[in-house]
């Protein structure tokens, strides 16, 4: 394991917008991996009330120096006013892994 050169996006998308968002940020080459978990419920204020929807959770993995990059481009794309995209640097990773993430996402392989 080494110190984290990754960070993990988490995100929550509406169904049918989910496999868009991941296909656009790995077009770019900005995530080497989206993992997108169907049928999370989600519950939160929005516009005065409290909302219970149904939602794609997205974990999405991209070199550090790539996640700025790539939290844009989601929040740019992605259908909601507020989107929640939370970028978090896990506390080790394994370096073949790593090697792998960066290899994908800057060199097409």
């Amino acid at each position: 394991m080494s110190e984290p050169g990754l960070r993990l996006i988490i995100c929550t998308a509406p169904e049918e917008a989910a496999p868009t968002l991941a296909r656009t940020l790995l077009e770019r080459r900005l995530i080497g991996c989206a993992n997108l978990l169907p049928a999370v419920r989600s519950l939160y204020w929005w516009q005065g009330a409290i909302q219970d929807d149904g939602e794609v959770l997205m974990l999405m993995e991209t070199p550090a120096e790539q996640a700025e990059a790539a939290a844009a481009v989601l929040a740019a794309a992605h259908p909601y006013e507020v989107p929640k995209i939370l970028v978090l640097m896990p506390e080790s990773i394994n370096l073949p892994y790593l090697a792998w993430l960066r290899a994908t996402t800057t060199s097409g392989t």
